[in-house]
């Protein structure tokens, strides 16, 4: 059967087509809400085009509709070609994409409407964390199924990363998402005050940590090695850098709550395990950067391994910027200013954005049988997203040091010097230039949606072949 002899790309150009589309609605909507920012009046006075409505929309938008679907995508793929076997279930991989689509939809319904928990990154009532749990299961079953009738003996390290992110995002959203339903549409948290703020940045931290950390890992791993045409500069390293990272990552979430109710010793045991992440952070950036040793060259002349390599670097400078932060005399500056969104987008944007258009670039072509429409395109939109992002952070940056400061100026008697409002103030310029950033980021992406169009219109899906087994020796 031809089944048995070829892949299930379906899966995979389905969940790619659509990071795509869905990467364009949660950066507009986030170009719109940054743009509210400068110019409240936008919100139009409609409640569901409020700022407080539309932000989770967006962060959910990006980090599990387009970040989302980049994953499952290109775990599929990646399991399947490191295996040499067709995924586990063709039926429940089509229930992953079908459900987790659904999934997405319902949040864009619920979130606008102020159907929410008002938990960060996990404000969906309980008929759709239970949706997930079970959209998220199939996933879990169609990967490790297809990795238990693997051909080859070893696990490619990428599926280490793909694996944990797997396990623990389940671990993570059933802990956080444990509530008690009030009618279909209202739900309230089995935990009690402060450890409800435990449990919640112990799931927000690691979300980042394994939802845009480790399942982004596991992309590196695969597609850097495959668009240079190296091998990963050392396999031994990127084992220590899987095991130190996953160890020490569960343990950072407190460095969120310094300075409030949580105990003193909980909240600096989140910050030095922090300090510990930066090593196994910059062992992986090094591993990452370092497999083009040999092939420096082609980062002039191929704007896909530029995407990827400077994705890398944006992930070591946000693992250097993060530790730093956890420490509470700096935290103490910048905790609940612009300094944390800036660094919140130098990961999401720098590091998880350009490393999923890097490897929608390499997928998309071979999955309908055709090179990239136009390079130039290509190299359009890589200036395009890394100008927008520079803009983006670095005036988050400045008006989140310039907030910090102002707050806490004080007067020879102890009166504060500036008032919030004048803090506000300061900040407009800082904000049109975020709505600037996001923009020129944006029309890259739209750069890449008419590219990736015009590949896939002239090509046509290709079934490819699973390698026969070597003979016996």
């Amino acid at each position: 059967m031809a089944e048995q002899t070829t892949y299930n790309d379906t899966v995979v150009r389905q969940f790619a087509i659509m990071t795509i589309v869905w990467g364009i609605v949660g950066m507009a909507v986030g170009v719109f809400i940054a743009a509210q920012l400068a110019w409240p009046a936008l919100n139009f006075d409609i409640p569901w085009l409020t700022f407080s409505r539309l932000r989770p929309l967006h962060t959910n938008a990006v980090i599990f509709a387009f970040g989302g679907s980049a994953l499952i995508g290109t775990s599929y793929y990646v399991v399947q070609r490191t295996c040499h076997v067709r995924l586990f279930s063709d039926k429940l991989a089509a229930f992953t994409f079908w459900g987790w689509q659904a999934i997405i939809v319902a949040a864009a319904i619920t979130l606008p409407l102020g159907i929410t928990v008002s938990k960060e990154y996990a404000e969906l009532e309980w008929p759709i964390d239970v949706a997930i749990t079970i959209v998220w299961v199939a996933y879990a079953i169609v990967f490790f199924g297809t990795i238990a009738k693997r051909r080859v003996k070893h696990i490619y390290v990428a599926n280490w990363f793909y694996g944990a992110f797997i396990l623990t995002i389940a671990l993570l959203h059933v802990v956080n998402s444990a509530e008690i339903p009030a009618g279909w549409f209202k739900s309230y948290s089995v935990y009690p005050g402060a450890i409800d703020a435990m449990v919640q940045w112990w799931y927000g931290h690691n979300a980042v940590g394994f939802f845009l950390t480790a399942g982004f890992l596991g992309m590196m791993y695969y597609f850097i090695p495959k668009q240079a045409g190296r091998p990963v500069y050392s396999y031994r390293l990127s084992i220590v850098h899987f095991w130190a990272l996953i160890f020490t990552y569960m343990w950072a979430g407190p460095h969120h709550l310094h300075y409030t109710a949580l105990p003193d010793w909980a909240s600096s045991l989140g910050m030095v395990f922090s300090l510990i992440l930066l090593a196994p952070s910059w062992g992986g950036m090094i591993n990452g950067v370092m497999t083009l040793s040999g092939a420096w060259e082609k980062l002039r002349t191929d704007p896909i391994i530029r995407f990827l390599v400077v994705s890398v670097a944006f992930y070591g400078m946000s693992t250097f910027e993060g530790p730093m932060m956890s420490i509470k005399t700096v935290n103490a500056l910048s905790h609940y200013t612009d300094w944390t969104i800036g660094h919140v987008h130098s990961g999401a944007l720098g590091w998880n954005a350009l490393v999923t258009f890097g490897s929608m670039y390499f997928l998309i072509p071979r999955l309908f049988g055709r090179e990239v429409y136009s390079l130039r395109l290509v190299e359009w939109h890589f200036w395009l997203a890394t100008i927008g992002i520079v803009l983006y952070i670095t005036s988050m940056w400045v008006s989140g040091i310039m907030q910090g400061l102002m707050w806490r100026a004080v007067n020879p008697d102890g009166t504060l010097t500036y008032s919030f409002v004048e803090s506000v103030q300061a900040m407009h310029p800082f904000y049109v230039t975020r709505f600037l950033g996001g923009a020129i980021f944006l029309l890259g992406l739209f750069v890449m949606a008419y590219n990736m169009w015009k590949t896939v219109a002239a090509g046509q899906s290709v079934e490819a072949r699973i390698p026969e087994p070597a003979a016996a020796h």
